[in-house]
């Protein structure tokens, strides 16, 4: 074989070897999510997940699942935890039966605004950290979702008229408000949200507009009442041991692509407060102001659901409050 053919040969052997080296030294994660791939959350997930891909070269790749497709909402902590899956994404809430400070942000009427839900975040992050790190979980980031409100297929003047709705639970709080108001609980995730709604399941829940939005409630429930109970939050999380088997730089990709999809997140869940609630009305769903009697139902409601979880939460739960509210 002649010199040149033999460098071009051993140059396209070497070229192939660098090529199967790259390709071994990719890494593919998964993020499984609950919710629609249209909902802002799930598209600041895959926003993250480019991010994450351009920083580090292509080096670590995240699909993200949406929409409960990989593992379902309550099961996806567990399954990061466990190492089934590096990475997930849920509502915070869903476990706090596990810890009261999982349902901090849950607690009605404590924090209504966005500010004030940030000013709580900031006062409940280092024991929400704590929790999960206890459990082989590192925090990466949270988005807030838009102010809870009332979806039900009848008009409500007062919470003595939700009494015998099939209602919509998820997680502590509004299974209490189920009980306390006297409506019939049924547990759904979101995914199986639109089939229960659509077959009469149930035919009132508590959620916000993105949620109304995402499921199309307008074609099974008449109206939309933003009683703004509460701002609830996603968390996204990663397996503690699968980070630390990274590279620095790999991790430092991580951790710069959470803080911007975290400040993304936050931004796009307050502009689209008001969109999603004009959204809602512009498919024929009505919007009313709460009446003063149902505001005035809610806040007791909220102020019984207060005192149950600071029991719960007990001087961890006192010191959450008292720093947010310094």
């Amino acid at each position: 074989m002649p010199d040149h053919r033999i460098a071009t040969f051993a140059r396209a052997i070497g070229f192939g070897l660098l090529a199967t080296a790259a390709a071994q030294a990719q890494t593919k994660w998964n993020l499984p999510a609950a919710y629609a791939p249209t909902n802002f959350h799930t598209e600041n997930l895959v926003e993250f997940a480019k991010d994450v891909s351009k920083a580090t070269g292509g080096k670590l790749e995240i699909t993200v699942h949406a929409n409960a497709s990989l593992f379902k909402a309550p099961e996806i902590k567990r399954a990061t935890a466990t190492g089934q899956t590096q990475m997930g994404e849920v509502l915070m809430s869903l476990h706090e039966n596990e810890d009261p400070v999982f349902g901090v942000d849950v607690v009605p009427f404590l924090a209504t605004s966005f500010a004030d839900a940030k000013k709580l975040w900031i006062a409940a992050k280092p024991a929400t950290e704590k929790k999960l790190a206890s459990q082989g979980l590192m925090l990466l980031f949270t988005v807030p979702w838009p102010p809870q409100g009332i979806y039900a297929n009848k008009e409500l003047n007062s919470v003595e008229d939700m009494k015998g709705l099939k209602w919509r639970a998820y997680n502590v709080g509004t299974s209490r408000i189920g009980e306390m108001v006297g409506a019939q609980s049924v547990t759904l995730q979101a995914s199986d949200l639109p089939a229960a709604l659509a077959t009469g399941v149930v035919n009132s829940y508590m959620s916000s507009g993105a949620t109304g939005y995402d499921t199309k409630t307008w074609e099974s429930i008449s109206h939309f009442y933003d009683v703004q109970a509460w701002i609830p939050k996603n968390v996204t999380f990663v397996n503690k041991a699968a980070f630390d088997a990274l590279d620095k730089p790999t991790q430092d990709a991580i951790l710069a692509s959470a803080k911007v999809a975290e400040e993304r997140g936050w931004k796009i869940a307050e502009e689209k407060t008001n969109w999603y609630l004009k959204e809602l009305a512009a498919k024929g769903m009505k919007t009313p102001a709460p009446s003063a009697a149902l505001t005035e139902g809610f806040k007791k409601i909220g102020a019984q659901l207060t005192t149950d979880w600071l029991k719960r939460a007990g001087a961890a739960g006192e010191e959450i409050v008292a720093a947010y509210r310094k």
